[in-house]
């Protein structure tokens, strides 16, 4: 009974860990957006979440008010949607627009204005990897899934057969137009984030509310 189950457990995993590596992308210096002339590798982000940034000294506490343009869906041939349909991109833009600006409406007054002490930020949907349906939320209570799961989660990786969201942020001086700061990022949820493996889209929404928030702790 007990050796079935292990050798069950081991199945999934095998079959978690393939579809995981066909699935999971790596974000790419995207060679039509404008400042990735100015992104280099981020060697100091061990996490690989953001991979290549741009920044400048920055006294972000001179910022209240902040410009938040339409989200972008990139358009590149090297774009990292794969087969995702422009419905989705679209649902995904439009979820990130509303999470981005309830998160910078608790520290900045949104404005459309340029002027001083006012930030510009652009964001740019790059890519996008969807839930593997059933099988993604399976792997969490699967034995030997449980295992990779877990030690996933300790080191904030990626859990098997779960989605993700890439995308760029650029953030002007809204006044000067000087580019303050541009990174890319990939995102996804702990790998132990159950309701996020539950619906194509909500392991890539879930990366948003993390991007959001990791934004935000950049700028406060």
């Amino acid at each position: 009974m007990n050796r079935s189950i292990a050798l069950r457990g081991l199945g999934t995993l095998a079959l978690g860990l393939a579809a995981a590596g066909c699935a999971s992308v790596s974000p790419v210096p995207y060679a039509e957006l404008a400042s990735s002339a100015y992104m280099t590798p981020d060697k100091s982000d061990a996490s690989g979440r953001v991979p290549y940034r741009y920044s400048t000294q920055v006294d972000w506490r001179a910022y209240n008010k902040v410009i938040l343009d339409p989200v972008t869906v990139y358009r590149g041939k090297d774009h990292q949607f794969g087969d995702l349909s422009d419905k989705d991109k679209a649902t995904l833009a439009a979820y990130m627009q509303n999470g981005f600006a309830e998160r910078l409406r608790a520290r900045f007054a949104l404005v459309r204005e340029r002027g001083p002490n006012t930030l510009r930020i652009r964001l740019t949907l790059t890519g996008a990897v969807t839930n593997t349906p059933v099988l993604g939320t399976l792997s969490r209570f699967d034995v030997a899934g449980a295992v990779y799961n877990g030690v996933q989660a300790a080191r904030d990786g990626e859990g098997t057969m779960t989605g993700s969201v890439i995308y760029s942020v650029d953030i002007f001086d809204a006044a000067t137009s000087r580019l303050l700061s541009a990174y890319v990022t990939k995102q996804y949820p702990s790998a132990y984030d159950i309701k996020a493996s539950v619906g194509a889209l909500a392991a890539a929404t879930a990366g948003l509310d993390k991007g959001a928030d990791a934004l935000m702790a950049q700028l406060n």
